[in-house]
């Protein structure tokens, strides 16, 4: 289900792999501990499989 109205300031978009039987929490961490980012801030953080066919986002 898409909702409307959501506003990201910025988009991040993570190079390589990453599992993605990773849930939002395991997410989350992933960037507070790659990327030194905050998982709260208004932003969309994007995540790209090994098959590269399927992207997972955190808002």
């Amino acid at each position: 289900m898409l909702i409307r109205n959501l506003t990201a300031d910025h988009v991040y978009l993570a190079c390589g792999r990453t599992d993605m039987r990773k849930s939002i929490d395991g997410l989350a961490a992933l960037v507070l501990s790659k990327f030194q980012l905050d998982p709260h801030q208004p932003a969309l953080f994007l995540f790209c499989g090994r098959r590269k066919d399927r992207i997972k986002g955190l808002l």
